[in-house]
């Protein structure tokens, strides 16, 4: 017998035998898929030595442990200065100055529909700025500008009566926003953060288009190589794992620091004592009637 609740219906003993046959199905033809992706795999010799033999060089570990460290270290600067950027676009379009805040949409609104790769080009090429720092500017104004729409949104959307109640205890816009509103917007805006780093992350594979050594650009000079037989799908395999891993990694990090935030005892509920029985006036007892 099937108990109905507000939500839904809990099934009984046929759906819960059609969602397991559903089940089995499922997972029956996610593991065809997979034997027959591997079937191609060694159809096509991809797993011979020799398409593997780079790996074991000292000269390729070090290329491509290289090309992690720029990686990183363009995620590194292009993190920072997004998330600067960002806080500070973010203020413009929450400002009261009209001029201000037309600026700053302007800017948010110009950069965030503006593609990535037009922006990294534009710079390397027009403006003749070197890999890195073209990289890192294309980054941090595209994903500056995604950051500051989030923080706004994130602002606005604590409950415009603490905005009210700091206001009325005397607190100047700076203090509302420091020690009211964005704090408690952190919690709301840290999963879009972190959605937008992974991004960021992830852009920066685009470096290896304007020779920036990066990552990317150590796999492709591995599979481009002619003495292995052009080992593209193992380089695949070989790099794609690591980027995986770091946004998880990443995302790992920010769920921390979210169970952090939580055990923080300055986030906790604070405990009101229950009003006791006292002096009501200030002279002397309680009020007593004419």
């Amino acid at each position: 017998m099937t108990v109905s609740t507000a939500l839904y219906d809990i099934p009984g003993a046929r759906t819960r035998r059609r969602h397991r046959l559903y089940g089995v199905l499922s997972t029956v033809v996610l593991l065809a898929l997979l034997g027959w992706i591997l079937y191609l795999l060694f159809d096509t010799g991809q797993f011979t030595a020799v398409k593997w033999a780079p790996f074991t060089y000292v000269g390729i570990q070090e290329l491509l442990l290289r090309g992690l460290g720029n990686t990183l270290k363009a995620f590194a600067y292009a993190s920072v200065l997004s998330l600067a950027l960002g806080g500070l676009l973010a203020t413009g379009r929450l400002s009261e100055h009209r001029v201000l805040r037309w600026v700053s949409t302007l800017f948010v609104e110009f950069f965030r529909a503006m593609p990535v790769l037009v922006m990294i080009f534009f710079i390397f090429v027009a403006l003749k700025v070197q890999p890195l720092p073209a990289l890192v500017a294309g980054l941090t104004l595209y994903n500056g500008s995604v950051l500051a729409e989030v923080f706004r949104t994130g602002v606005n959307s604590v409950d415009r009566g603490q905005r009210e109640a700091a206001y009325a205890l005397g607190m100047r816009k700076t203090q509302v926003m420091t020690y009211v509103l964005v704090p408690q917007a952190v919690r709301a805006m840290l999963p879009a953060i972190i959605s937008q780093l992974v991004v960021a992350l992830k852009d920066t594979s685009l470096g290896f288009l304007i020779t920036y050594e990066e990552f990317l650009h150590a796999g492709k000079l591995i599979a481009s190589n002619l003495d292995y037989d052009l080992p593209f799908i193992p380089v695949v395999m070989v790099i794609s794992p690591i980027y995986i891993g770091m946004c998880v990694l990443l995302s790992w990090f920010a769920g921390w620091v979210a169970r952090k935030e939580r055990r923080n005892p300055k986030t906790k509920a604070v405990e009101v004592a229950s009003a006791d029985p006292g002096t009501l006036l200030p002279g002397g007892g309680p009020p007593t009637g004419p």
